[in-house]
């Protein structure tokens, strides 16, 4: 077989003992890493582990029997179609139920504009193939969601965090950033952020200072990317006015049924200027020729057939609930500590007391029985050892107070350590001598 260099596969070096291609693997692919999250997977799924880590959406409260129905009714109806290739834009009738919803939140869509995707995760890889080359940047919150981050890697796009606070991304840290970047010669080609409810920080961006950070990039020509699977989600206030509504042709919003109804069906949608429109959908269907057409029509015919924003409430209620236990427990139990106070989603970030370390804690947690995630799985540049971000939306109320019961002793025992040595004297261990135990160790 002959290379696109003119040599044959033969010719090229073999690899490592456990990897006999490693060499022959392009060079955006050595950049791929295990997310921090996933790796816990095996520890966490244990019964006896409460897991403040994962952020599963909780689906208890769905009217399974009546989907049940209304899906077999689909396929009795509509089955050939259903089970059939469909449009790389995704279908029509769901595009525009999508701008339906879109318009809770101020936008004035248009279904043309609208590709369905596999989750919204794929429009963030759709995003990075048609705009990031190898060392351009992109600007996004520190921290910020571990899944947009990995995909940005995997294009060789260089992440630059912008500090945000308790009001969410801060207008004059972004301007400064601009000129810092620009200043190095390197190249902006958009600004990730997620607006409501933020993953992993919790917070919100407010009011006052959306139009501002789209005037910001509207003056230097920056591209927003705007991510919002948790925006209908909030338990008070009714849902904040969209980026994208303030500047059309210069945002791309994401969105995704994933937390509004259910992760399963893997639904999700972006929706962009039309030229950008044009390449999505192009990319799109290299990748997956077109999102699955049974998974459209049901999430269709739930929107059409269901009281679906009821169900929203009702979710709304339960992560309030939630929430609560989990911001009582921290108050009550975790003094020492600090941590943002969401308005919607399903995420809190916690500041440990000078001196611990996350990422360095984590086993010990583990081994009392309690999961979280790390705060340097939502930086691109080492930081966030003594953050780590607590997730309220699938345990139970119950089993969050005693979550946050065996947390805060690991957190007693590590702060012991600090006020006796002056040091966590953990973290100096070698890096390969701290790992998160395997089930056969907790």
């Amino acid at each position: 077989m002959t290379m696109n260099d003119g040599s044959s596969l033969r010719d090229i070096p073999t690899g490592t003992r456990l990897d006999p291609w490693f060499n022959a693997y392009a060079a955006r692919a050595h950049g791929l890493r295990s997310s921090e999250i996933r790796a816990l997977f095996a520890v966490v799924s244990r019964p006896e582990v409460v897991s403040l880590a994962g952020g599963m959406p909780n689906i208890k409260d769905l009217p399974l029997e009546e989907l049940a129905e209304s899906a077999a009714r689909l396929i009795r109806n509509h089955g050939a179609q259903a089970m059939q290739y469909g449009s790389g834009q995704g279908w029509e009738p769901l595009r525009q139920r999508i701008v339906d919803v879109m318009a809770y939140e101020h936008i004035k869509g248009d279904p043309d504009n609208v590709v369905i995707t596999t989750g919204s995760q794929q429009a963030l890889d759709l995003v990075s193939e048609i705009f990031l080359d190898p060392g351009d940047v992109v600007l996004a919150e520190g921290p910020s969601y571990v899944g947009a981050l990995g995909t940005f890697r995997a294009y060789q796009g260089e992440v630059v965090h912008v500090d945000m606070d308790h009001d969410g991304l801060v207008p004059e840290a972004l301007e400064e950033k601009i000129r810092e970047v620009r200043a190095s010669g390197r190249t902006i080609k958009f600004l990730y952020t997620i607006p409501n409810f933020h993953n992993p920080g919790g917070v919100t961006l407010s009011a006052e200072r959306r139009p501002q950070i789209v005037e910001i990039c509207k003056r230097e020509q920056i591209l927003i990317v705007e991510d919002n699977p948790y925006g209908l989600l909030g338990f008070k206030a009714e849902p904040l006015q969209a980026m994208h509504a303030l500047n059309p042709e210069g945002v791309i919003y994401l969105g995704s049924f994933s937390k509004m109804f259910a992760p399963g069906y893997r639904i999700g949608w972006a929706l962009a200027p039309h030229a950008i429109r044009d390449k999505l959908i192009l990319a799109s269907e290299s990748a997956i020729l077109s999102p699955s057409m049974v998974g459209q029509m049901t999430i269709e015919s739930y929107l059409s057939n269901f009281d679906w924003f009821s169900q929203v409430q009702t979710y709304r209620g339960m992560y309030r609930e939630r929430k609560e236990a989990m911001l009582e427990s921290l108050d009550e139990l975790m003094p020492d500590c600090t941590w943002t106070k969401p308005e919607g989603g399903f995420y809190t970030w916690v500041t440990l007391p000078e001196g611990l370390d996350a990422k360095s804690m984590l086993p010990r947690a583990v081994k009392n029985l309690v999961a979280y995630v790390s705060g340097t799985a939502f930086y691109a540049d080492g930081r966030g050892g003594n953050h780590l971000r607590l997730s309220f939306c699938y345990p139970t109320p119950e089993d969050i107070r005693e979550g946050v019961r065996r947390l805060s002793q690991v957190v007693s025992a590590e702060k012991e350590l600090v006020d006796m040595f002056g040091t966590n004297i953990r973290t100096q261990l070698p890096s390969n001598a701290v790992s998160v135990p395997g089930p056969d160790q907790i």
